[in-house]
């Protein structure tokens, strides 16, 4: 029997986008999924476009939160209710090919794999190639998450059957790299699957769109959450800096 996959999604004012992600989780050649979106007190017509489709699949769930609290509390939400031996998340504004859960959860299976990752792709807002795709390592660890963090949040699964459910920390950005760490603790390594199977629009109004901004939230991650001393954290902010800002490899 095909084991069932939860696919968790929050969103947040993607009206614009979410149908277009729905039904790249509805063609996916591997069928035995629900699709658990939360979401996050959004103001546009997200919650319209979504019962659409709760109509005519059943698959597909949805949950609104009772006040506006962040992409945090809306995947941990997602995660308390899901059902699935695996795990995998979607944001709200990206895409998955046709194969994607049928080659990853392939992978997992063959190799023994609790928790995975891709390769992948983006896109801009109307859908187009930006011709830049992110690699991915054979394998991390906890510390290479915390250097260089090669994880697309839209790639990811895991089982959770071995794992079991998590507290996605609550910090507005950034939240999805805690999250791999919290894993990481259980799990001593992501692997990485070779293969583009994921596509990540790019979108001028992101929340992590402004990368200098972002530093004082990987400083909250460090010390605040993972508790690193002030030398550890200074060192991974310089290294964030420099491979992420400055594009240095």
């Amino acid at each position: 029997m095909n084991d069932l996959v939860s696919i968790i999604t929050p969103t947040y004012n993607c009206g614009k986008f979410i149908a277009e992600t729905i039904e790249s989780v509805r063609q996916q050649t591997y069928q035995n999924w629900e699709m658990i979106i939360v979401d996050d007190c959004s103001t546009d017509n997200t919650k319209e476009i979504v019962e659409e489709y709760i109509n005519q699949d059943k698959r597909i769930k949805y949950h609104l939160l009772e006040k506006n609290s962040g992409a945090a509390v809306a995947r941990t939400k997602a995660m308390e209710l899901a059902s699935g031996t695996y795990m995998a998340f979607l944001d709200s504004d990206d895409l998955w090919p046709t194969e994607k859960l049928e080659r990853q959860l392939s992978f997992m299976k063959k190799n023994g794999y609790d928790f995975t990752c891709t390769e992948y792709e983006q896109i801009d807002e109307k859908g187009t190639p930006l011709n830049k795709s992110i690699k991915t390592k054979n394998k991390t660890n906890y510390n290479g998450v915390l250097l260089s963090c090669p994880v697309g949040n839209s790639t990811v699964m895991y089982n959770s059957q071995h794992l079991g459910k998590f507290v996605v920390p609550n910090i507005r950005k950034r939240n999805d790299d805690a999250l791999w760490l919290q894993i990481l603790k259980k799990e001593k390594y992501i692997y990485g699957l070779p293969e583009n199977l994921m596509k990540y629009r790019v979108r001028s109004n992101s929340i992590s769109s402004n990368k200098l901004d972002l530093v004082k939230y990987h400083w909250y991650l460090y010390r605040e959450i993972e508790k690193l001393s002030v030398i550890r954290s200074s060192f991974h902010i310089c290294c964030w800096v420099f491979l992420k800002v400055f594009k240095i490899k």
